[in-house]
């Protein structure tokens, strides 16, 4: 390929949430529309982005490892332009150049408009970067480009207004704001016509969300969204627990096609210790919303986050939360162990006292403890038949399909014939802790 047409090309990483895989597919749309073109792999790419996560620091820290091998690319290559995107540019803002000189240019969550002139700028010479925040940049019109044809994110809102104290995204996605509830029935519509068969509706706090026109709820929306998906699967993503309702509960159970399953992150099993990260409930809280949602969405899976060795957690706190795990019994968890971000309410106001072995230690027995009960769960499912939409090859075969059920498990069946983008009963037949085996079962 010539350098100049090399130059008109873009590849990009994505690293982190779902709404980061949304927002690479509304910049490659901007992109496309300036006259670019996608390549197929970084080595044939005049553009590289890096579109990142700053949730966790080892996810910052898989940045500055990809940033030393882009650095030799660069060094092979002078042609070579390196961006960074999303909520790491937005959180360690200009500093981010002196990270590594591989960076050219930067761009923030609100500010994906001005790629095309920061990739200009960048070819001239200069290195720039466009960090503002700006509360009405909601990308409407902009149709995102998507991977695949099975499955889909539609954001229904942007930014988050919990402040939790752990948490960056209020300083790196700002302000909650919803997209207006006639543009997400839009595009739901649109992709169910095309053929997708699942639509996970998505936001840092989906039941949070209101539209600004008429102020109608998120039990509202996923209910019109079932209505105007009736073919198709309806997920959404992420809830906080102190926003959980009866009326969005109802609307779950009420709707065949919306998936019971809900993730609802807790954090910790202490309510001292939730106090402290700042989260607006107590553990007895959290315990009675379970309750809730177990009372009125029959075979409901609930999944959940939890940080071990958050600031001055005793051993207590740590029991309370592994009494917590055996309690609710959670289908799975995203698990880690603390670490301070800067500029949190956290980092400002309490000292990081936990040292890092013993919450490693405590990790592991969250860990271990999840793993069986996970286990147990999976294994309680072995006979029964369940719809799976297939979704893709199983990575070890291609005489096998991988697909997920309504609870959000992973199934691996023989293909028998069967494509992705099938829905198809499977009957289990044997189960690990994170994943079911099964036959399709002929109707």
């Amino acid at each position: 390929m010539r350098e100049e047409e090399r130059s008109r090309t873009y590849y990009i990483h994505t690293f982190g949430c779902q709404m980061n895989q949304a927002d690479t597919g509304i910049i490659s749309t901007l992109l496309r529309n300036e006259g670019y073109k996608p390549a197929a792999a970084e080595e044939d790419a005049g553009i590289i982005l890096l579109n990142t996560c700053a949730v966790r620091e080892h996810a910052v820290d898989r940045i500055e490892n990809y940033l030393q091998h882009l650095q030799g690319m660069k060094k092979r290559r002078k042609d070579l332009l390196v961006g960074i995107t999303g909520c790491i540019p937005q959180y360690q803002r200009e500093e981010m150049f002196f990270l590594s000189p591989a960076i050219d240019f930067l761009a923030g969550p609100d500010t994906y408009r001005t790629l095309p002139s920061l990739i200009e700028q960048a070819r001239a010479g200069a290195r720039l970067s466009a960090l503002d925040f700006n509360a009405a940049e909601m990308y409407e019109g902009i149709d995102q480009e998507r991977p695949g044809s099975i499955s889909a994110f539609v954001p229904v809102m942007r930014g988050c207004n919990n402040m939790c104290a752990f948490c960056v995204v209020p300083f790196t996605r700002g302000r909650e704001r919803s997209h207006a509830f006639s543009t997400v029935l839009k595009e739901v519509r649109q992709l169910a016509e095309a053929g997708y068969r699942e639509i996970t509706l998505i936001g840092q706090n989906v039941n949070s969300y209101s539209d600004p026109e008429t102020g109608r709820d998120f039990a509202d929306l996923l209910a019109a969204a079932s209505h105007a998906a009736p073919k198709t699967r309806i997920r959404f993503t992420t809830s906080h627990p102190k926003d959980i309702s009866e009326p969005l509960l109802r609307a779950i159970a009420g709707h065949e096609n919306i998936c019971n399953h809900i993730h609802l992150p807790v954090q910790s099993g202490s309510t001292r210790i939730l106090g402290l990260m700042n989260r607006g409930h107590s553990v007895e809280e959290y315990r009675g919303k379970i309750d809730l949602i177990r009372s009125i969405i029959p075979g409901v899976a609930i999944t959940t986050d939890l940080i071990a060795g958050f600031c001055s957690e005793t051993e207590e706190d740590h029991q309370a939360t592994l009494k917590l795990l055996s309690d609710v019994r959670f289908d799975s968890a995203f698990m880690f162990f603390y670490s301070t971000r800067p500029g949190t309410l956290a980092a400002r106001t309490l000292p990081d006292d936990i040292p890092e072995q013993v919450k490693k230690r405590r990790l592991q027995e969250i860990i271990d403890l999840q793993n069986e009960i996970s286990s147990k769960l999976y294994e309680e499912a072995v006979g029964a038949v369940v719809e799976v939409l297939a979704e893709s090859e199983s990575k070890r075969s291609g005489q096998q399909l991988m697909g997920r059920t309504a609870t959000n498990r992973v199934v691996v069946f023989d293909r028998a014939g069967h494509e992705p983008g099938d829905f198809l009963d499977v009957r289990i037949t044997a189960a690990t802790s994170a994943t079911l085996l099964g036959t399709a079962v002929d109707n």
